[in-house]
């Protein structure tokens, strides 16, 4: 029993997809010609390519992307190994981008978390390497520095919150931290502040001596850098409680009349350290954090004016990256220096002139 006959008389498939045989035949092209056409694989005329483009919406066809990842030695699935992004509150929006840009390219995308656990995280990449994703995003809750995993092998890799350990060629995307602090004391500058203070982290990591950099290098340039002052504690409220003492508990003369924070939560600890003695925010000393913590900054009275860092931006930056690099064929030897994205102050009431 024969088959039925599509368009000029060429054959169709009985069931299922319409194959790219009819598609050819109702366009008045070949198969070949059909396949540069929708993949973009080879250049085509745009009065072809509409052609072709016409006829496969009519019929109802898309390519097998099964058959089409054979041919490229490709399975259309990307990793995503990260160390606590998939459960913070936050740094989650990475994950987000990425999927945007997975999403809109076509592939699927294969998330695991380590919860910081790096044996674990190993055992992951490994993982993600036997079911042959086609290259993995490795990201991080925060801005740190990462060694090249062993079981990555040769799939294609780019980091995000990240920079690569020295010897190690890959790309990268990172939050612009010099530029972070740099933004925090320009507000400060145009409120009319002289006297700026920066609360630091004692962590050692990117993010405190990129941010700290910035802030030095900001007031320098403004021409204060004899009057800035720099104090440490942990990275949370109790630290940036313990700094804001030392910082704020002189003499009004000496006092600084605003203070950048590492992150919004020792930010929370500066506003308990003004509370403490006796001072307002922003009456006595504006406040700018980093990160635009919601749960933080938007809590605190006054509502904390602070830098966010661009988490959903780096995750799309990374995935388009990784995504780039796959196409092309780039191996780590073709890796582009790192990218540093800029980061958007959120104005809230926490900043005002200078008492």
């Amino acid at each position: 029993m024969g088959g039925s006959q599509g368009e000029h008389g060429m054959p169709r498939r009985a069931e299922g997809r319409p194959s790219i045989v009819a598609v050819a035949a109702a366009a008045g092209v070949s198969p070949t010609t059909v396949s540069h056409a929708l993949s973009g694989t080879r250049p085509v005329r745009d009065e072809t390519r509409e052609r072709v483009l016409r006829a496969a919406e009519r019929l109802g066809y898309s390519p097998n992307p099964i058959a089409s990842g054979l041919r490229l030695q490709r399975t259309g699935v990307v990793g995503f190994a990260s160390d606590h992004v998939a459960t913070s509150a936050f740094a989650g929006r990475i994950l987000q981008g990425a999927q945007d840009v997975a999403r809109e390219r076509g592939m699927l995308l294969m998330a695991v978390d380590s919860e910081g656990d790096a044996d674990l995280e190993d055992r992951q990449l490994r993982s993600l390497a036997d079911h042959r994703v086609d290259g993995i995003m490795v990201a991080r809750m925060f801005h740190q520095v990462v060694g090249r995993p062993a079981a990555i092998g040769r799939i294609p890799v780019v980091l995000v919150d990240a920079v690569p350990a020295e010897g190690w060629r890959v790309a990268s995307v990172a939050p612009d931290e010099p530029g972070i602090a740099a933004t925090a004391v320009a507000r400060l500058l145009a409120a009319g502040h002289r006297r700026i203070a920066f609360a630091n982290t004692t962590d050692e990591a990117p993010a405190s001596r990129g941010r700290e950099a910035g802030f030095r290098a900001a007031v320098a340039e403004a021409g204060l850098g004899a009057r800035a002052l720099v104090e440490y504690g942990a990275s949370d409220a109790g630290g940036g409680r313990v700094a804001g003492m030392r910082l704020l508990d002189r003499p009004a003369q000496d006092r600084p009349t605003a203070v950048v924070c590492f992150n919004d939560q020792m930010a929370m600890g500066v506003y308990q350290a003004a509370a403490a003695l006796g001072l307002d925010v922003p009456r006595d000393c504006s406040v700018v954090g980093v990160d635009d913590l919601e749960i933080v900054a938007a809590a605190l009275v006054p509502a904390l004016t602070t830098v966010a860092l661009p988490h959903r931006e780096m995750g799309r930056s990374g995935m388009s990256a990784l995504l780039d690099r796959i196409e092309r064929g780039e191996g780590e030897a073709d890796a582009a220096e790192p990218a540093f994205l800029r980061c958007e102050l959120i104005e809230r009431g926490s900043v005002g002139p200078p008492p």
